[in-house]
């Protein structure tokens, strides 16, 4: 993707009086001065107040689950996309195994998830989640204690609802016993669904697992996975570490934008610690071409969605784990500064996102939706950067910095392929 640089393109201060000078201003008595100073507290007061009022909705949406995790968004694998209910444990360690070999563990892959289809389809004598015998014949304990002989973290899946969406048991009305139980087997992460509920509101069921994780006596990731259907960004910063946005992803381009607009739309709401979550990757799974996988992937690493893998990481080929693995992407997902990027510029076939990474530098990302190459041009301006500072430029897919270093003052337009992105990082110089 070729690009060129853009143009390049006091109050006074009032002395103290003189002694002897004769001030002409009237006089006021000790007692006005009292009613005029309560008078001003007072208004300061209702002001103040006021202001609370307009702030304590968004004081309510920006309140951490302080539980100390997902200061990044959580970066790992999940065999649902995939493997769907076609897993058991020699998969799993498998694919742990790949994980570590194709060094997607050193680049900041450490969850090692199962979703849905892990348990037998009723409770033990004594009400207790038990693993599948058939397909987990060891247990889940066992499971976890190999992951984490590879310096990896484990996961698990439960629901919000009497059945999960498999039918296997839920955890509704089971909460303080099913966290206690996932903490006994050494679990660090929770993907909550929420299938086949009573009816209440996910506000009332989702706080309860919470309260039951934080008293299990281990730390574990919260995902909660409501699907986006009562705006969870709005109020699930408190309950969860990350919340679904939206519905399941296909594997194809059409679902992936899709779900990249709804997520954007709640971009304010991200924060370490609380992140929106658009669904798990595609990457690997063959319904998209190399160019639409490289736009999913920087699509959500710029919106500090979780990255997690939905393949085969057993059989990935060598194109796609470049993609999953370029770490210049994987650094602007995980910048500490955490600010979710969003769209910034453009309603139609091409369009400009963006975003402030730490120490003062911008990500930057063009995307061509439509099925011809076109020329994107990027204003600074849009990413909040004055017009007065020139800027480096680094192409986090091409891995080297762009001629001109420091003369990109206003602009800069690149030539983007169809359903493709160009993404860069701006260094103030």
């Amino acid at each position: 993707m070729g690009s060129s640089a853009g143009s390049h393109t006091t109050s006074k201060n009032h002395m103290n009086q003189p002694a002897g000078m004769t001030n002409n201003k009237k006089k006021t008595k000790p007692r006005e001065t009292r009613t005029m100073a309560a008078k001003n507290y007072l208004v300061l007061l209702v002001l103040l107040l006021t202001d609370l009022v307009r702030s304590s909705d968004s004081f309510e949406r920006h309140r951490l689950l302080e539980n100390g995790l997902g200061r990044t968004p959580p970066m790992g694998w999940n065999s649902w996309n995939y493997f769907h209910c076609g897993i058991n444990e020699e998969i799993i360690r498998a694919t742990t195994d790949a994980i570590v070999s194709t060094g997607l563990r050193d680049v900041g892959y450490e969850y090692v998830n199962i979703d849905d289809c892990w348990a037998e389809l009723s409770r033990d004598n004594e009400g207790n989640l038990q693993a599948r015998n058939s397909t987990f014949p060891s247990g889940i304990k066992a499971l976890a204690d190999y992951v984490h002989s590879k310096n990896l973290k484990f996961g698990i899946y439960s629901d919000a609802g009497y059945l999960t969406c498999q039918e296997q048991p839920g955890s509704l009305n089971h909460e303080d016993q099913d966290a206690k139980t996932f903490a006994a087997w050494g679990v660090d992460y929770l993907k909550y669904d929420n299938c086949h509920t009573d009816g209440s509101s996910p506000r009332i069921r989702y706080p309860i697992m919470r309260d039951a994780l934080s008293a299990a006596g281990r730390p574990i990731f919260f995902s909660m996975c409501e699907w986006g259907q009562e705006d969870p960004a709005t109020w699930a910063s408190s309950v969860g570490n990350s919340w679904r946005t939206t519905g399941d992803i296909e594997n194809k381009w059409e679902s992936m934008i899709s779900i990249a607009d709804k997520n954007n739309a709640w971009a304010e709401h991200a924060a370490p610690g609380g992140w929106n979550d658009p669904d798990m990757l595609e990457i690997g799974n063959g319904g998209m071409s190399f160019q639409e996988s490289r736009t999913h992937f920087s699509l959500w690493a710029l919106m500090k969605a979780p990255l997690i893998i939905g393949c085969d990481v057993r059989n990935t080929v060598a194109q796609d784990l470049a993609i999953l693995m370029n770490k210049e992407v994987i650094q602007i997902n995980q910048d500490a500064l955490g600010v979710q990027g969003r769209k910034v510029a453009g309603d139609g076939e091409q369009e400009v996102w963006g975003g402030p990474l730490s120490n003062g530098r911008f990500a930057l990302l063009m995307l061509n939706r439509g099925s011809d190459p076109a020329d994107i041009t990027a204003e600074f301006a849009a990413l909040g950067i004055p017009s007065n500072v020139s800027v480096m430029i680094r192409d986090v897919w091409k891995h080297q910095d762009l001629p001109g270093t420091g003369t990109y003052n206003s602009s800069i337009t690149s030539r983007v392929e169809s359903h493709d992105v160009a993404m860069y990082i701006l260094t103030p110089v």
